[in-house]
């Protein structure tokens, strides 16, 4: 099980992004993955309306085609963006709009920003592997190993 807590305007996270997605391309179902919110607001104002998109793009059953498409447009988070990726997403306009605008979904992302806290996140990207802190390089080749290590130590047990 891969988690990170991650921040969609965060360019490391974005690059992390890619790196994620490649692992998980490589592992295909082998591997479980779950990615927390930890807007880091104080740097990047826009992350946590996008984890509101994400989160209201989620209850309409698109979280992670909006997950994509915010890393995919790291630079374009702006609320007229938002509502263009919803639309692109096939979404309920009118529902979208008003979670966000509610911020229907801050209580959530406020959960899982206390969750990285109380694990000891201070920045973003964090990465944990089956509950364990990764505190190596986030690059293909380290943060594969890692999780071929767990995964051994897990059948191993």
């Amino acid at each position: 099980m891969l988690l990170e807590y991650g921040d969609y305007q965060c360019p490391y996270c974005g690059a992390a992004h890619q790196i994620v997605n490649a692992i998980q391309a490589q592992a295909g179902d082998a591997l479980g993955f779950v990615f927390r919110h930890f807007p880091m607001t104080t740097v990047h104002p826009l992350a946590e309306q996008a984890a509101e998109a994400a989160e209201a793009a989620g209850a309409q059953g698109k979280f992670w085609a909006m997950h994509e498409t915010l890393f995919d447009n790291q630079q374009q988070l702006e609320l007229p963006a938002l509502l263009t990726y919803a639309h692109a997403l096939g979404l309920d306009i009118d529902q979208f709009s008003s979670d966000i605008a509610e911020q229907r979904y801050a209580a959530k992302i406020a959960d899982d920003f206390m969750s990285g806290v109380r694990s000891g996140v201070n920045g973003t990207p964090t990465f944990y592997i089956n509950g364990v802190r990764h505190d190596g390089g986030w690059d293909f080749a380290n943060l594969a190993a890692a999780i071929q290590s767990a995964a051994a130590a897990v059948v191993n047990l």
